[in-house]
Parts: C-alpha cells; structure tokens; sequence
C-alpha cells in the first residue's frame, strides 16, 4: 500500500539534499522542531498544511511543486501510466445513463 506520508516525507528529503540544506538548517527556517521534521522525513508522521507550506518556503520551493512531485511519485508506485487519466477508461461504469444525459454539454470531453 502506497502512503502518502511515505511519499510525501522521500520528496521533503530528496529537495532538502538536492538543495544541500541539512535537516536541522530546514528545521530552523521553518520554525518546525528537528524531531518532528525527521519523522516526517521518515513518512512516520503526517505533515499538516501549515507545516507543509513552513517547510516548502523554507526549501523555496511552492507546495504545489512538492503536491506533483509527491502525486508523480505516487502514480508509478500504484502502476499508473503517463496520464494516470486513461487509466479511469478501465473503471466500470456506475452511473445509470440518465444520470450522465446532458454531461457532454456541461463538461467538454477533451476528446
């Protein structure tokens, strides 16, 4: 089972090496406690928001740079293709279709 904490936290560590920062460096910039980064690191605890946010600023990187990299990652572990939505063609279909009548309308295809 793939988790994002995991995920979340090899991402957090892979920016913070690649940027040669050391843990207690990030800790300290973003006001979050160094134990408390590590195990987050680690995927042993979830990141809130606020946390997350404190930590990619002080990385200098946006959070929505880190949320692709973490949704990527995440992607190839579940076995997803390139475009994780063609995968979707393979879900059954659940909806009765007159539930769908006039969706076409709303929402384009893209197709």
């Amino acid at each position: 089972m793939v988790l994002l904490r995991q995920e979340l936290g090899d991402v957090l560590r892979d920016l913070r090496q690649q940027r040669g920062h050391t843990l207690r460096q990030v800790a300290g910039r973003a006001s979050v406690a160094l134990g408390y980064l590590s195990e987050v690191e680690r995927g042993q605890k979830e990141a809130s928001s606020e946390i997350l946010a404190s930590v990619a600023e002080a990385l200098d990187v946006p959070v929505s740079v880190i949320m692709r990299r973490v949704s990527d990652r995440m992607a190839v572990l579940e076995g997803l293709g390139a475009n994780p939505f063609d995968d979707l063609a393979e879900i059954p279909d659940i909806f009765p279709e007159e539930l769908l009548d006039g969706v076409d309308d709303v929402v384009p295809s893209g197709r």
